[in-house]
């Protein structure tokens, strides 16, 4: 009896120790009903906006979903599967992004306001995640960019700005990631006041993000924007003449305005 009572004792610890592991929500159900209440896309999906207003009275919630994260041990993170790792780091830099708004929110236009001469917003170390102090430059570039190279991360990251891509209304999850990120993709070259190509004078304007990450934007291994709009020309134009124009290389490169104002619903 007390042989069997000690192995029952020994599964009981062992099942609570691996129990943080097991119990994190691959899914993001938590962060997904904020999303769901918070989130809106408008213009055919291009563009989105966020209402702070009310997500500010969800903060708590909000907290508590971005707490569940930062506890969230490096070995533990390491054990993920590729996409798992992407699908959490994406969904960290939009999470944090949203909290450091509501520092301020409402008594700020722009995300921009929370930096300084020294330092920008997004080289302030203000969150706990894998194990130390964080801040969004380091999930950006010194993570995602660097491990995980994929021009399309450029379209899931959201710096709460109307000139970024949309802040998607649903978490990203391992489950489906590659549809997700071709979907953020798709929706933000087809934003025609960002992305349009003018026939008259065989120019393509595009978001500058492809000025600012060119070495990100490869075909077959090497840099080259150029080639990676032509693979996209069906998201880039409007007619077949356009698009195989586009699928020609036959265009000038020119890069439309920012816009860092907050992406705010109201």
């Amino acid at each position: 009896m007390r042989i069997r009572a000690y192995w029952h004792l020994a599964g009981i610890l062992a099942a609570l120790i691996s129990l943080p592991a097991q119990a994190f929500d691959h899914a993001y159900r938590d962060y997904g009903g904020l999303l769901d209440a918070h989130v809106q896309l408008h213009d055919r999906q291009t563009r989105g906006t966020v209402d702070y207003a009310a997500l500010k009275k969800d903060q708590a919630k909000l907290a508590a979903v971005l707490d569940t994260w930062s506890a969230v041990e490096p070995a533990a993170f390491e054990g993920w599967s590729r996409d798992q790792q992407m699908a959490f780091l994406i969904n960290a830099y939009n999470g944090f992004t949203l909290s450091l708004i509501l520092t301020a929110y409402p008594d700020l236009t722009s995300i921009r306001d929370l930096g300084s001469l020294l330092r920008s917003p997004w080289k302030r170390s203000f969150f706990s995640l894998l194990g130390a102090q964080r801040s969004l430059d380091w999930l950006e570039h010194d993570t995602l960019r660097a491990h995980y190279p994929d021009p399309r991360i450029h379209f899931a990251v959201n710096c709460a700005s109307i000139g970024c891509p949309a802040l998607q209304p649903r978490p990203f999850a391992a489950d489906g990631l590659d549809a997700q990120l071709d979907a953020a993709t798709r929706q933000f070259l087809q934003d025609r006041r960002r992305n349009h190509f003018d026939a008259q004078t065989g120019t393509l304007y595009v978001t500058p993000l492809l000025r600012w990450y060119r070495e990100d934007f490869k075909v077959n291994g090497q840099a080259d924007r150029s080639a990676w709009l032509a693979q996209h020309a069906e998201w880039l134009a409007d007619t077949a003449a356009d698009r195989k124009r586009i699928r020609q290389q036959d265009f000038e490169l020119e890069f439309t305005d920012y816009n860092w104002n907050l992406n705010d619903a109201e």
